[in-house]
């Protein structure tokens, strides 16, 4: 009986000490894992330019001030970024003006526009990673969603309106007598967009990619809390071959940024938070 108890005690000791062991091993790997987690944090974070997106120009604010971007997780700054005011937007509709009067953007063939817009998809998709954990970073969504939905959306629907670029038609319109009507479908020019923060990216796909399809050029305000994956995929437009002034990002507040961009007067088209369509009155 005592050897028994002795045996039972012994093997009880003998896994304590494993458990010991394979505790330490855990609380090791946990440590090694964050610390990767913190270092890919800082390396995708050096990814973004923390300035506006003028002209195909990194631009500070006019005002030099910035807003803080904060990780919804621990409520912490990550990163700091322009805070973009009425002077900046004017600045940025000047240059998609520019760009949409006398830049390439709407005189290219709608051939040559569609695939410069799968370039930038294909882009995208090499950056998918990137994105993905930009946008959780900055929304707080779960990063599976971010990898598994938000991105891949982005790059289908940029894929999809590339598509459509060189499908956009007019009709020819049977009338009586000796007569012949047609229609013709332009770009508007430019186009104002503002996007909320719950779908950051998707949201300024949805916006961009149809108005890039039609050849207008486009001055957006993006989130004020989630304004990472914007700037980076205005980046990553100039780097695929969009012309400077054809995608303008700003971050910036909604009643200063926002306002400016929704009451000025140069905007041809604006399109607000809930994606629908307004005329600025000239």
């Amino acid at each position: 009986m005592f050897a028994l108890r002795a045996s039972n005690l012994t093997s009880a000791f003998r896994l304590s000490r494993v458990g010991a062991r394979v505790a330490g091993i855990t609380t090791t790997n946990a440590a090694n894992t964050q610390a990767q987690q913190t270092q890919d944090v800082k390396k995708i974070l050096g990814n973004v330019k923390p300035k506006l997106v003028i002209d195909g120009e990194f631009l500070d604010a006019s005002s030099g001030k910035t807003l803080p971007v904060i990780d919804p997780r621990t409520e912490d700054t990550i990163f700091q970024v322009a805070e973009a005011d009425a002077a900046d937007v004017d600045k940025a509709v000047h240059a998609a003006r520019k760009a949409f009067d006398h830049g390439p953007w709407p005189k290219m063939s709608a051939k040559d526009r569609g695939r410069l817009l799968y370039k930038f998809a294909d882009l995208l998709e090499e950056h998918l990673d990137e994105l993905a954990l930009l946008e959780t970073l900055d929304n707080g969504k779960p990063l599976a969603a971010a990898k598994g939905g938000d991105i891949p959306l982005v790059i289908s629907h940029l894929r999809y309106y590339a598509g459509w670029a060189d499908k956009i038609h007019g009709k020819t319109i049977r009338m009586s007598g000796d007569m012949f009507g047609y229609t013709l479908h332009e770009p508007v020019g430019v186009v104002g967009q503002i996007v909320p923060w719950n779908f950051p990216l998707v949201m300024v796909a949805w916006k961009v990619a149809p108005a890039l399809a039609c050849g207008c050029t486009v001055v957006v305000k993006c989130a004020e809390q989630t304004p990472l994956t914007a700037l980076r995929f205005a980046e990553l437009a100039l780097e695929a071959g969009i012309p400077p002034g054809v995608i303008n990002m700003l971050s910036g507040y909604g009643p200063t940024a926002g306002g400016a961009l929704a009451a000025h007067t140069d905007v041809d088209k604006g399109v607000d938070v809930l994606c629908e369509a307004f005329n600025i009155s000239k």
